[in-house]
């Protein structure tokens, strides 16, 4: 059955004008007008409601190798998003229904129903589909319970720990019986919302001086686990307090996103043969499989709120780019979502 009330007649939307280098610059993008199509069989149209910005996406802007296409220049960027079906040509998916998928950075989206995930607004806020409940909190969990083989007792550093991914690792990790959660973060504000609010047992500024040394003073005895979504002198302090048996899962390398120059990789590599540590990078994507489990767990942590989390909601679309820079710089505490 297919149902076609009135339809918008044109989407806002941000297109890739060029590739970055370095930093980018609002000149490599463009926000244009384009035609809302009518949804062909299978499709359904959605205006979105929430958009996701997210560190992974500047990598998608270079026109290299990599496990994920690059955006095409002079087309739409995508991301996740979450909205309400304006119009259905799909079974199973009718109009009202609330979705997400991954057609973001435009206000509405013509998507196949196979890659539209009907969720609910009563069980759970509408956002948090993109954080604490949807692709952030599961790398969170995956990251830490598969790839890092986190176990009771541990104790864990995390670096960005007032991000979407970093806030969520620590709270999982002491839900689940971690001896002691270390985070770092970029400012004395966030770093009182880790050790108030989040539970972290010890949480520093990055910026008050060398990392290695801040972690030796929070982590005296040294660590089992190290989620990385940093890199940089991050994991190379890591690897000088790594326990025997150490573990550390690659999430991310924010600080070298924007570099024009391959960055020097850490000093004590050789560090690893002692401890017999171990490095891992991870996808989120690999690990879509432990979605259920995910939900189960990690849901009733939040309806009850011994799991907290925090959103940065900076509104319009007009604004999408600035939030993904803010994303970048940091600005964000929590998961960076744009709200249409």
């Amino acid at each position: 059955m297919t149902d076609t009330p009135t339809l918008p007649a044109v989407s806002r939307e941000w297109h890739l004008a060029s590739r970055p280098v370095g930093w980018p610059k609002p000149e490599d993008f463009a926000f244009v007008e384009a035609e809302v199509p009518q949804p062909a069989e299978g499709q359904v149209l959605v205006r979105n409601k929430y958009l996701s910005v997210d560190p992974y996406m500047r990598g998608r802007m270079s026109d290299v190798k990599s496990y994920v296409a690059p955006f095409e220049l002079g087309k739409v960027m995508q991301g996740g998003a979450v909205g309400e079906v304006l119009a259905s040509n799909a079974e199973g998916l009718s109009v009202g229904d609330h979705v997400l998928h991954f057609f973001g950075w435009r206000e509405y989206a013509v998507v196949g129903a196979k890659n539209a995930v009907k969720v609910d607004p009563e069980a759970a806020p509408l956002s948090t589909y993109l954080g604490v409940l949807g692709m952030t909190g599961l790398t969170a969990y995956a990251g830490l319970l598969r790839t890092a083989s986190f176990k009771e007792g541990d104790t864990v550093f995390v670096s960005g720990a007032a991000g979407a991914v970093g806030g969520q690792v620590g709270q999982i990790a002491r839900l689940k019986g971690a001896s002691r959660v270390i985070g770092s973060a970029g400012s004395d504000e966030k770093v009182k919302l880790l050790t108030e609010e989040y539970g972290f047992d010890a949480a520093f500024n990055y910026k008050d001086g060398p990392v290695a040394q801040q972690l030796r003073a929070a982590a005296p005895d040294g660590i089992d686990v190290y989620f990385d979504n940093v890199g940089g002198d991050h994991l190379e302090a890591a690897i000088g307090s790594l326990n025997e048996g150490g573990r550390i899962a690659v999430c991310g390398m924010i600080s070298v996103y924007n570099n024009t120059e391959p960055a020097p990789g850490p000093k004590n590599l050789a560090r690893l043969i002692a401890t017999r540590g171990r490095i891992e990078g991870f996808l989120v994507g690999d690990h879509y499989d432990l979605q259920p489990q995910f939900v189960q767990e990690v849901a009733p942590w939040v309806a009850s709120g011994e799991l907290k989390y925090r959103e940065t909601v900076v509104e319009g679309i007009e604004n999408n780019l600035e939030a993904f820079l803010g994303v970048l710089r940091g600005d964000n505490t929590g998961k960076m979502i744009v709200k249409l």
